[in-house]
């Protein structure tokens, strides 16, 4: 029996307040533990960056570690945080990638304060973002949601964010990647 393959996709919050250089570089630093993995498990990993007024896919679900290294290398950081926008399409990307591979089990890991404060919609940004987080629970898309706020500035926004996603939510003091690593492990042999 072939084992199912796993899709691992970060959704990198960029924004000023995760701009800090010791946080990129920490979730740099797991991202690629992850990655390396991924590509002896034949995982694939995709990430979406969400900052400024948009979410982009800087790298399509792959099993490259070549082209992971190169996409995390130029991740741009700065400017607001369109926390929807970040939340949408990684919901649409999973959503994509499980309709091509219905044997694929997602898994979206999001690393954010969870203080969105650009909208898509005519929502306010926090309910927006908490709409989109329900939707990725009801189609049973896995989560772990890692709260980059400093621990002295927490004001609760990521955990909620994660209560709506239906999935756990570790602090930036787990976060060094051998950590976050085997936390992603556990949780992907987790059942829903």
């Amino acid at each position: 029996m072939r084992r199912a393959s796993n899709l691992i996709l970060f959704a990198v919050d960029a924004s000023w307040s995760m701009a800090v250089s010791e946080r990129m570089q920490a979730t740099k630093g797991a991202i690629m533990s992850l990655l390396t993995d991924a590509y002896q498990r034949r995982d694939r990993v995709g990430l979406v960056v969400f900052q400024k007024d948009r979410a982009s896919l800087v790298l399509s679900p792959t099993n490259s570690v070549l082209l992971a290294k190169k996409a995390l290398a130029n991740i741009p950081v700065g400017g607001k945080t369109p926390l929807s926008a970040g939340l949408l399409l990684s919901y649409e990307t999973v959503r994509r990638e499980t309709t091509l591979n219905p044997d694929v089990v997602p898994m979206i890991i999001l690393l954010t304060d969870g203080a969105g404060n650009v909208s898509i919609s005519d929502q306010a940004p926090q309910d927006e973002a908490h709409r989109i987080a329900t939707m990725i629970r009801e189609h049973d898309i896995k989560t772990v949601t890692i709260n980059m706020e400093h621990v002295a500035f927490d004001r609760g926004l990521a955990s909620r964010l994660a209560e709506k996603l239906g999935g756990p939510c570790y602090t930036l003091g787990q976060l060094h990647a051998e950590l976050l690593y085997q936390t992603v492990r556990q949780e992907m042999e987790t059942p829903r």
